[in-house]
């Protein structure tokens, strides 16, 4: 009798001290496979997590792990994958107008709506993601209008915008092209459509100059429109603009060498037509889904595009983008498999998950790879990350296990 309840009481301890590890951040995991995004992929590997960081990373001959550790072992590790752009927590996962605010069709240039007043961590499409290993989701105002609004960054994990905020404002999200006169009635055309962003566009230069006057009384009245525009147009917003086809990417080129604001450019269906102009632009490309469906704008999209835009030197990123069926998600990892299956190699599809898409969103200094002292994000997978049989096991964000069942 004595003998079992010492080893109940040593089991309880057991289980207490990893309790207490997992509470601390406290996490050894080990890959068969670790692909850090730093190098070249480390064989039987360790990470070590502590604080919510990541302590170390190497070889399982050259990191001892510590005993008070919660040890997770997996056959492939990656850092946390990035969604470089969804409508994911203002678009929720039913047909219902109460959670549709990705899109506000009242005025077809609206750059003052935030996207973090609107963002609902909640939402179960958010969770959706997060089971298959999306840690950072890149959201907010959808394609669709001149300018839609403001996007944001956030960890998929916490109850409220703040907890889960990486970055408050990303990219202001503009459209070119035919799908914006499907939403307004004015612009009716292309050209008008261009025409009112350059007027506002000056308008917003004119805005900013008046404001840096000495004399209080010569300064304008806040304009919030124009006060975002301004910090476009002086580089500190960067511009995300969908554009599918390949006219309508080289007006967004042309936009952006007449006003010289940092331009991202996003959905890029005709891209291969137009690589040797946007490899001279040094413009990133946030990809179409892979598997979009292929009518309107996005009639001429193909498989090969994103292998085409790494032979090109483009660099590039996957989305979920926006989903118009249930559930109103797509999610970025399938969509890079289907890349990966027709011309883009294993670990470039990966980098557009992960280490590229941190670089195009600005968020690289925390997130996309696995090195010391950055956001302890990993997902753990029982095979080949790519392969649809295969499972997300563990996710870990921000140095908590947020998954653990391979499902």
């Amino acid at each position: 009798m004595t003998n079992r309840l010492l080893r109940l009481g040593i089991a309880s301890l057991v289980v207490s001290l990893a309790t207490l590890s997992m509470s601390l951040g406290q996490i050894a995991v080990k890959g068969e496979m670790i692909y850090a995004m730093t190098g070249a992929p480390i064989q039987n590997g360790v990470v070590l997590i502590k604080g919510g960081k990541i302590e170390r990373v190497g070889s399982a001959s050259d990191i001892a792990i510590p005993s008070d550790y919660k040890v997770i072992a997996a056959k492939v590790v990656t850092p946390g994958l990035i969604d470089a752009h969804s409508v994911v927590g203002l678009s929720g996962i039913f047909n219902y107008n109460h959670d549709q605010d990705q899109l506000e069709k009242s005025d077809p240039i609206q750059p003052e709506l935030r996207a973090f007043d609107a963002y609902n961590p909640d939402e179960r499409l958010v969770a959706f993601l997060r089971d298959f290993g999306i840690t950072t989701l890149h959201t907010g105002h959808a394609p669709g209008a001149l300018v839609s609004g403001q996007t944001m960054i956030v960890k998929t994990v916490g109850t409220t915008v703040e907890s889960a905020l990486v970055q408050p404002v990303a990219a202001v999200a503009f459209t070119l092209g035919a799908s914006v006169r499907e939403n307004f009635q004015k612009p009716g055309t292309r050209a008008k459509g261009v025409a009112m962003l350059r007027e506002k566009f000056i308008e917003a230069q004119d805005y900013a100059r008046k404001m840096k006057s000495k004399d209080p009384s010569k300064r304008p009245a806040r304009d919030l429109k124009l006060e975002v525009l301004a910090d476009v147009l002086d580089r500190k917003i960067p511009a995300l603009v969908t554009a599918h086809k390949a006219p309508d990417i080289l007006t967004a080129l042309r936009l952006q060498k007449e006003f010289g604001f940092k331009m991202i450019l996003d959905g890029a269906a005709e891209a291969y037509l137009v690589l040797d102009e946007l490899k001279a632009a040094n413009v990133p490309v946030i990809l179409h889904p892979t598997m979009v469906r292929t009518y309107g704008e996005t009639r001429n999209a193909s498989f090969e595009t994103a292998a085409k835009l790494k032979r090109a030197g483009i660099k590039f990123a996957f989305q979920s983008g926006y989903e118009s069926y249930v559930p109103k998600t797509r999610v970025a990892l399938y969509e890079a498999a289907i890349a990966v299956a027709n011309g883009l190699s294993f670990e470039d599809g990966l980098r557009a998950l992960t280490i590229d898409a941190a670089e195009i969103l600005g968020v690289a200094d925390r997130v996309g790879s696995l090195e010391s002292g950055k956001d302890a994000d990993l997902v753990c997978f029982d095979g080949d990350p790519f392969e649809y049989a295969s499972h997300v096991c563990e996710v870990i964000i921000n140095g908590q296990v947020v998954k653990e069942r391979c499902n």
